[in-house]
């Protein structure tokens, strides 16, 4: 933790001549864009699905960021000795103070309260910009599974059709040599329905299926659950308003931030995989 209380006060002390007495505050958020950029090709790879445990590891890293700023905040000593980021401060607020703090010194809307208020707006607003977001994904997901399925209807419907038309061939040309005597025209007529049958019919069927995937062997009942699950999970990110009214102000301040990275750099990653799939597409269409 020394370390830590070490680095912040050495990117307080450059920043101090711009930013007085929050050069520390804005030192906390520089470290956390900092640990956010370290984590960025982890976070790339839990966008792209490279692996399973991707998406937990960006999380899973940060828990020991956040202790330590949690600690070192909260203590009054660091390494024997007296903890001097306890007298930095946001404006009026100490970044140690927590909410409950703030409202004995000075109430709701005192110097210290008006800090913690502006912290719970910027944390709201990145939540509700995140639960947006989560929202639009979810029933993006839901149409696609829901258009997925009809396709998969359509091929599997095209293969009967095709299986149908290598029956049908097969018979008019068993009964054209029956009648007529030719040794060309009921060999040409099955060779030619087959293969018109398997051609048309058997693969469009199989692409069907595999196009279809698991949203096809979904049941009206769960693609609903699963809608209204999409709609309830992006708001679990409101729940960073009740940690930060628990935790030091300086800990505030790096859940804001590393919120805030975290939906921006999502929103980026979309941004670049969907200008990727207009441009592939256009190239593929003139190709053609």
């Amino acid at each position: 933790m020394s370390v830590f209380t070490h680095l912040v006060a050495q990117l307080g002390g450059l920043l101090e001549p711009v930013l007085a007495e929050s050069a520390t505050a804005a030192a906390i958020v520089l470290f956390t864009v900092l640990v956010r950029l370290a984590l960025h090709p982890l976070s790339r790879a839990a966008f792209r699905g490279a692996t399973p445990a991707a998406g937990c590891l960006p999380v899973l890293l940060q828990l020991p960021v956040f202790f330590v700023m949690y600690q070192a905040f909260s203590s009054a000593e660091v390494g024997g000795a007296a903890n001097e980021l306890l007298g930095h401060r946001l404006f009026a607020a100490p970044l140690g103070a927590r909410w409950t703090g703030a409202l004995e010194e000075g109430g709701f809307l005192g110097a210290q309260g008006m800090v913690f208020l502006g912290l719970f707006a910027s944390i709201a607003v990145v939540a509700a910009w995140s639960a947006v977001r989560g929202r639009r994904a979810a029933a993006a997901a839901s149409e696609a599974a829901a258009a997925t399925g009809g396709a998969g209807a359509g091929g599997a419907a095209a293969g009967g059709a095709g299986a149908g038309g290598v029956g049908a061939d097969r018979s008019a040309g068993s009964r054209s040599r029956g009648a007529a005597g030719s040794r060309s025209g009921g060999p040409a007529g099955v060779r030619s329905g087959g293969a018109a049958g398997s051609r048309s019919g058997g693969p469009a069927g199989a692409r069907g299926k595999a196009a279809a995937g698991l949203p096809a062997q979904m049941s009206a009942e769960q693609q609903e659950v699963m809608r209204k699950l999409g709609g309830v999970l992006p708001l679990l990110s409101f729940g960073t308003l009740i940690t930060a009214a628990v935790v030091p102000l300086a800990a505030g301040l790096y859940l804001v931030t590393t919120t805030a990275w975290t939906v921006a750099e999502r929103a980026w990653l979309q941004y670049r995989k969907d200008r990727t799939e207009r441009e592939t597409g256009g190239a593929v269409r003139s190709s053609l």
